[in-house]
């Protein structure tokens, strides 16, 4: 018997680390697309159609609940892992970080999704896009606006990249002078972002805050209701060992 621990987050190798330290028995998910991560366990890498799809692994793998450690934005992910776990009566659990907030300074427009969004970047000359894997028709459709554009992820995109996008590959945690080089650099004039929170990549929005530069924030997806949500590290954990500490 095991936990699942949906990762690819910072937060998620940490808890994963901190419940193997303390016994618990646990098999890490990774969707595999920046870096295999260093944690002492099973590592399941690439999604679960290799398996027949997440509730034949969770019964193969005789899985006692899900923890879902996923990226905010990894809606797909989240979404399975709720129906996974009442297709197979066990628990799902969530963590995600707490959600960036505006600060005095700030000047972020909030939009609910790329469609919202795409109309209000058209007057920009330059922009940064830092929001992650996007679709080809988003790229394509900035290309056609004749604009200088950045995009930096952490993993090569899985996308044809018109010529106009210059991209980069970074992995945060990014500091500020860097962003603020960065930012100078390139004349940006809008910083499109996702609101992760979390520290490694928060360094941009103070640097955007401190030259003036507006924020086009992409608002966190709404997901469907897990059995228990935490916010805090440390009280997931806690949890996970009141509840689970047997697992072994």
């Amino acid at each position: 018997m095991s936990l699942l621990l949906l990762g690819g987050t910072a937060d998620a190798r940490r808890l994963c680390k901190a419940l193997i330290d303390q016994g618990v028995a646990i098999i890490y998910s990774v969707a595999g697309l920046v870096r295999t991560p260093d944690v002492d366990c099973e590592v399941v890498s690439g999604g679960f159609t290799q398996f027949g799809g997440l509730p034949a692994f969770l019964k193969d793998r005789n899985i006692t609940a899900i923890l879902d450690a996923t990226h905010p934005y990894a809606a797909t992910m989240s979404t399975t892992a709720v129906a996974a776990a009442k297709a197979c009566n066990i628990l799902c659990w969530r963590f995600h970080r707490p959600a960036w907030e505006a600060c005095k300074g700030d000047n972020w427009q909030m939009f609910k999704d790329w469609d919202d969004m795409l109309p209000a970047l058209r007057n920009k000359e330059s922009i940064f896009l830092t929001a992650g894997q996007i679709e080809q028709q988003i790229v394509d459709c900035l290309a056609r606006n004749e604009q200088q554009i950045l995009y930096r992820t952490a993993a090569k995109p899985k996308i044809l990249l018109p010529d106009a996008i210059k991209w980069i590959k970074a992995i945060g945690p990014f500091d500020k002078e860097d962003e603020l080089a960065l930012m100078k650099q390139y004349q940006v004039d809008v910083l499109v972002s996702k609101n992760s929170g979390g520290e490694a990549t928060v360094a941009k929005l103070i640097v955007a805050r401190e030259l003036g530069v507006p924020v086009f924030m992409l608002q966190r997806p709404e997901l469907p209701i897990a059995d228990r949500v935490f916010t805090d590290p440390a009280d997931i954990e806690h949890a996970v060992m009141l509840e689970f500490g047997h697992v072994h």
